[in-house]
């Protein structure tokens, strides 16, 4: 599996504990790297019903089910053969679980604002956005869920150290802490990671995105 190639391989793959509990979520190399090590089994659900398969009974699964390809599915090709991505691991020997709470930075809180300046509720690339204070951290405010929001150039030009208020503009939505990954609820927006849901209780839902 070393030389593994297609768009696949930008799949993503829920990592659970031994006791089925959601721990992470990992890419597909290495995904497979875990299978192959005899470190995780897949979970794959059908009909309501969970199988187990270690990685030569998930490649002879995936020879069955080549010739019948799902739009949902992501397939990745070695130089021999080609397998379907599975969608939920299992670690054999793992029954830590995380703690419970999503990370702020960057990226999350991108992903928690979809995007989308606060104040001029248009949306765009990450490159062309900004944090924002809505505090401003020269009247004392600090860095948390509450008083981050993303913000386009423009926008974060014109408010600049000042409060909305003080600065005639209005935030779209209340900045507050997202109960689960904000990443991790994006994915759960494609059908493809329905069979996530099946494992992603509310007791255990602040995966890490890897």
């Amino acid at each position: 599996m070393s030389a593994l190639a297609a768009s696949g391989l930008n799949a993503s793959v829920l990592v659970l504990n031994r006791q089925y509990m959601a721990v992470h979520v990992v890419g597909v190399r290495r995904a497979f790297g875990l299978l192959l090590n005899e470190l995780a089994e897949v979970i794959h659900i059908e009909g309501g019903q969970y199988a187990n398969y270690n990685f030569d009974s998930w490649r002879e699964i995936s020879e069955l089910k080549a010739d019948f390809k799902k739009p949902e599915e992501d397939w990745v090709r070695s130089v021999n053969f080609e397998v379907c991505v599975p969608r939920v691991l299992r670690l054999l020997y793992y029954d830590r679980l995380p703690k419970q709470r999503v990370r702020l930075n960057r990226r999350n809180i991108f992903a928690r604002d979809a995007n989308r300046c606060q104040y001029c509720g248009k949306k765009f690339s990450t490159s062309e956005l900004s944090l924002d204070h809505v505090t401003p951290t020269c009247l004392g405010g600090g860095a948390s869920w509450e008083n981050l929001v993303c913000a386009c150039v423009k926008c974060n030009v014109r408010k600049g150290g000042r409060t909305p208020k003080q600065a005639n503009m209005k935030l779209i939505c209340k900045p507050v802490r997202p109960k689960r990954s904000p990443l991790l609820s994006i994915k759960l927006g494609n059908p493809k990671y329905a069979s996530w849901k099946t494992f992603l209780d509310a007791a255990y839902w602040s995966v890490d995105l890897k």
